[in-house]
């Protein structure tokens, strides 16, 4: 959902200073960015003698408020795990002087406009997917969780197959439900979902073979990864989080639109093989990509 014009002008420093203690005194805000269903602040704070800067995320409605809760959840999971290697979340909320308004408030990081090096990067990225244990074993999320303005099905299921069709189903409706009819997917569906999914999928999960659900950070492309000024280390941003095929993080780096090239790939599985079999490697990620592009 859209936010209304008139909320950006209502983000002040003295609704703040009001509303969010944890400030102290809130010495400036400053408009940082917008995107189609967010807003985004620098507010720079002075408590206790020591000054500090905040990130803080703005959005609207219903949809708004779970999106801004799921990014809370995502990050606060990827944060407990690799540390510095996403920004530290603080608080999400609701305003009481906005209606209908809410909050993702974070450590504002310095950014450099450059791709993170990419051993370091992987070595992160890898370090996510091995260490990660999902509560209870299954694959998907105990919360929904966006990818940018689309709700995810993060319904917890056993094995990859039925969660991975779940999730792809979901967002074909979804499609539908907010475009309107789209025939050349639909006449599509049945075969993907019927055929293509279990025909790549089923393979990593019988004959005694197994996936670990890793936790991933669900919507990494270039543009949610940069380089932290002040470390000059990788940073990943706007997460959607859920426990998956470790792989599946790789598909979203196959689109034309996207900049890491075929050494993040080689650097990644120097860290984890790719999963067997190796032979469906390819047209898993191109699934993955699909998925990721509807």
């Amino acid at each position: 959902m859209q936010i209304p014009s008139e909320i950006a002008d209502a983000i002040t420093a003295e609704v703040l200073q009001a509303e969010l203690p944890i400030f102290g005194t809130v010495l400036s805000v400053t408009f940082h960015g917008s995107s189609g269903w967010s807003l985004t602040f620098r507010v720079d704070t002075a408590k206790d003698g020591v000054e500090r800067a905040y990130f803080m995320k703005v959005r609207y409605g219903e949809y708004g408020m779970r999106a801004l809760q799921g990014e809370f959840e995502s990050t606060s999971s990827i944060h407990a795990i690799v540390g510095d290697f996403t920004p530290r979340p603080i608080i999400w909320g609701a305003f009481k002087s906005i209606p209908d308004t809410y909050y993702y408030i974070c450590q504002f990081y310095e950014l450099a406009e450059e791709l993170p090096e990419p051993s370091e990067f992987c070595t992160k990225l890898a370090q996510l997917h091995q260490k990660s244990e999902a509560p209870n074993g299954k694959f998907g999320f105990h919360i929904v969780t966006y990818n940018g303005d689309l709700p995810q099905e993060n319904g917890y299921t056993d094995t990859w197959e039925t969660f991975f069709l779940n999730e792809f189903e979901h967002m074909l409706n979804l499609n539908v439900e907010r475009g309107g009819p789209w025939e050349e997917i639909e006449t599509l569906r049945d075969h993907i979902l019927g055929k293509v999914i279990p025909r790549l999928l089923r393979p990593m999960e019988t004959d005694g073979r197994s996936i670990r659900p890793s936790l991933v950070h669900g919507n990494l492309w270039h543009r949610n990864a940069a380089v932290n000024v002040q470390t000059d280390r990788s940073i990943i941003y706007d997460p959607a989080s859920f426990y998956a095929h470790n792989e599946y993080e790789l598909g979203n780096w196959l689109p034309q639109r996207n900049k890491f090239s075929r050494k993040y790939f080689s650097m990644y599985h120097s860290h984890i093989p790719k999963s067997i079999p190796i032979e469906d490697y390819d047209d898993r990620l191109a699934l993955y990509a699909m998925y990721v592009d509807l």
